[in-house]
């Protein structure tokens, strides 16, 4: 499957936390969030799998472990039922792969 880019197809998934699938297949998915700066993803753990990279922006992840303050060009793996939140410090861009597919995501 090849997904040609676009400005379009976000959508708000919280204050300020916007949403596009790129691309999935069987086992994964690969989405796009656009953050504004001040906005929060709440504590919360899922089934999941979830890799990601910091495009741009600044942001603060809340770990289980510990807290960790990201930025361009950083990454990141949380595992399956590890509880997290992050704070968003900058306007950010980050792309994220979840595995297995969230069906939630995909709209």
């Amino acid at each position: 499957m090849f997904t040609r880019g676009s400005r379009k197809g976000y959508r708000e998934m919280l204050p300020g936390i916007e949403l596009k699938p790129m691309t999935h297949g069987n086992a994964m998915l690969l989405g796009e969030f656009r953050l504004k700066k001040g906005s929060r993803i709440p504590s919360h753990r899922h089934v999941y799998e979830q890799i990601g990279y910091l495009v741009s922006g600044g942001m603060r992840f809340i770990l289980e472990d510990g807290i960790f303050d990201a930025e361009p060009g950083d990454s990141w793996c949380i595992t399956a039922d590890c509880e997290h939140a992050a704070e968003v410090m900058e306007d950010s861009v980050v792309v994220e792969v979840f595995s297995p597919v969230r069906e939630d995501y995909l709209f």
